[in-house]
């Protein structure tokens, strides 16, 4: 008889669960996905995340934190961090179908948790604020630098930039082609300089 695994790597639990997540959303995925999902047994479940469902949301949404981190640092280095940033958005366009329709899971989070989970919403509203704050950072050392002549605020330029994320992963879905995505992106960076 196999006996019940009692420490499992929890990094690769919440992969699975973020996964699963991501293409259902919270409410609609239920205990017994997750198990499928992760691959083991209730108690198992529980005694690696005490918090249940929660808990684990919790850790996949913070852990699309880390790769927001890693972005970051990146700008920091950079000497054109505003290239950097279109970049990333125009590699959007180039993204798989798959990708297109599971969207952002920080901004999917913020929409169906409000009047749900305050407590998920806060969490998500301020990831996606700490990535606004990297925006106006890398827009500010841009414009220090003289290769940003936008004569709009950082922070408001930041929040634009914010708003066309959100936009975005809203727009990826009706149209999950990379033409028209690539137009869209292409017209919204332009607003930017």
């Amino acid at each position: 008889m196999k006996g019940r695994p009692t420490l499992f790597e929890n990094s690769e639990l919440v992969n699975k669960a973020q996964g699963l997540f991501w293409e259902k959303g919270y409410t609609a995925t239920s205990l017994s996905d997750l198990l499928a999902a992760t691959g083991i047994g209730s108690g198992s479940f529980y005694n690696t995340f005490k918090g249940g469902k929660k808990e684990i949301f919790r850790a996949a949404i913070l852990q699309r934190r880390t790769a927001f981190e890693d972005f970051k640092k990146e700008l920091e280095r950079s000497e054109s961090p505003l290239e950097l940033i279109k970049d990333f958005f125009r590699s959007i366009a180039k993204s798989e179908r798959a990708d297109h329709l599971r969207g952002c899971i920080i901004a999917n989070t913020v929409v169906e948790m409000t009047y749900v989970d305050e407590e998920l919403e806060a969490e998500a509203i301020r990831i996606l604020k700490d990535v606004e704050q990297m925006f106006v950072a890398a827009i500010e050392k841009e414009k220090d630098s003289g290769g940003l002549l936008n004569p709009m605020p950082a922070k408001v330029l930041g929040k634009y930039l914010l708003t066309f994320w959100c936009g975005l992963n809203t727009l990826r879905r009706m149209y999950p082609e990379q033409k028209i995505l690539a137009e869209q992106i292409e017209m919204q960076l332009a607003v930017i300089g």
